[in-house]
């Protein structure tokens, strides 16, 4: 570059000529941003600044809506019916199931009448600040073991509302009549227990807080036969008594 500027200006000394050539390459630089700002689309009368202004104004009314949908999922407590979950129905393990032992001894051929509950079903529903009001349907199967006497048996169970850290709150208990025809060893139940009553301190306590626990009545040797999961089939002590009489002949 300095010959071409010597041929250009032959009559320009070198201190000039350094001159010159600051000078030049300052305005160069000087040139140079915006050049790369206009060929970038940096300014909004582009297209990538139209661009850019409709992705902005697409942002803004996405968050708009979003505001106003959250807004409007705020309905009062009063107008839903299902407000909040519904407390949680379940079994107590350890009087699941009812089985009795003739003499108290644990053998398949002392095996009188039998109880176990087979499924729960709930629902809830919430009104204002009242209690939570809960219906349930219990699946029940009871059995005649080989040393059961008559026909008939009224079992004992309990419903019982507790809180989540397992303070009884209300109990209640049930009689259960069932009768056994003639040949029959098994007989399903289902009970309908209605006006089940969740106590709230306040609108905005939640069902969550709350189980509602079904058991039998069951004495302490039952329910430590529970607790184990020792299970006996009815007709085992029928078939054990069969295999001895056959092994006699």
């Amino acid at each position: 570059m300095r010959g071409v500027v010597r041929a250009a200006f032959p009559c320009l000394d070198a201190f000039r000529m350094r001159r010159f050539l600051m000078i030049s390459l300052a305005a160069i630089l000087a040139a140079a941003p915006a050049l790369s700002h206009a060929q970038y689309g940096g300014g909004g009368g582009g297209r990538g600044g139209r661009q850019g202004d409709d992705r902005q104004a697409q942002d803004e009314a996405k968050k708009k809506k979003r505001a106003q949908e959250w807004n409007n999922s705020q309905a009062p407590l009063p107008q839903l019916r299902n407000a909040g979950p519904c407390p949680y129905a379940k079994t107590l393990y350890d009087a699941a199931r009812y089985v009795e032992f003739k003499d108290n001894q644990e053998a398949s051929a002392n095996v009188g009448f039998t109880g176990e509950i087979q499924g729960i079903s709930a629902g809830c529903a919430y009104k204002d600040n009242q209690p939570i009001h809960m219906a349930m349907e219990v699946l029940f199967e009871f059995g005649k073991g080989p040393q059961a006497e008559g026909a008939t048996k009224t079992y004992h169970y309990w419903v019982a509302v507790t809180d989540r850290n397992r303070e009884v709150l209300a109990k209640q208990s049930f009689d259960l009549p069932v009768k056994f025809t003639a040949g029959q060893d098994r007989v399903y139940k289902r009970e309908m227990i209605n006006n089940i009553v969740i106590p709230r301190a306040e609108i905005t306590t939640s069902g969550a807080n709350f189980e509602v626990l079904v058991g039998f009545d069951v004495t302490p040797q039952m329910a430590d036969f529970n607790r184990l999961g020792k299970r006996f089939r009815l007709n085992a002590g029928q078939t054990l008594q069969a295999g001895a009489d056959a092994a006699k002949k």
